[in-house]
């Protein structure tokens, strides 16, 4: 199976993964009748269903660690199909969510996002837009033959995208931060007034970072194999 072929089956993979994520959301925000997750008492827990949806989702991701790693034969490629099944599992939850059961009505509703560590907020918008980054990043990552190239530009590309999502986190969990010193039960209750686009813009030009220059890496790569083409044909 060449790479092409791995990369649709880990998209394939995610999407029909995110199906049967939002369908279980949407079981549970039925019972609790909480489809638009944004009013009064966002998250009510009965029993041991806090931990039970926590748990849940850390085995989502583990799911979504596991096609990478199958998919990929080097570690590289690994981890751009596990960016690549992550982005699409994300994108497609929301719009079979909508499908569903018309929620979200518009990319600016807002969501609790994760509750890992903390429950994160933000409008649909804003997780979206970094999912797409993360299917350009993983596409790259997977799909082309990188030769060595000095490896201070990879780290600071790196490193700047590591600073951007570190940014974006600290936005989507302002609001649960400020509420822990008050217990458990004010986190679960907490609804965010407003987000704070101009530093998530800032997030996400930062995760970009690496998003552009691997694009750029492997850009060069197809004009340079282009070119050996070229020149072999003339040669023949």
């Amino acid at each position: 199976m060449n790479e092409r072929k791995r990369w649709v089956v880990a998209f394939v993979y995610a999407v029909a993964m995110a199906w049967v994520e939002a369908a279980v959301v949407l079981y549970l925000r039925t019972m609790f009748h909480r489809i638009d997750p944004y009013q009064a008492n966002p998250m009510p827990m009965s029993g041991n269903l806090g931990a039970v949806e926590v748990a849940r989702e850390a085995a989502t991701m583990v799911m979504l660690l596991t096609v990478g790693i199958l998919a990929g034969h080097t570690w590289r490629r690994r981890i751009g199909y596990i960016a690549v099944a992550f982005g699409a599992w994300d994108i497609f939850y929301y719009i079979f969510l909508n499908i569903m059961c018309g929620w979200p009505r518009s990319v600016m509703d807002w969501d609790v996002l994760f509750l890992i560590p903390l429950p994160w907020w933000g409008p649909v918008l804003a997780p979206m837009l970094i999912a797409s980054l993360m299917i350009f990043w993983g596409t790259f990552a997977s799909q082309f033959e990188h030769v060595r190239r000095p490896v201070l530009p990879e780290l600071a590309a790196a490193g700047t995208g590591l600073i951007g999502a570190m940014i974006g986190l600290l936005v989507f969990m302002t609001d649960s931060m400020a509420a822990v010193s008050h217990g458990a039960t004010a986190v679960r209750n907490v609804l965010p007034k407003s987000f704070n686009w101009s530093l998530f813009c800032v997030a996400l030009l930062l995760m970009a970072a690496p998003v552009m220059h691997l694009g750029w890496q492997s850009w060069m790569e197809l004009a340079c194999e282009k070119r050996r083409n070229a020149l072999a044909l003339e040669e023949g």
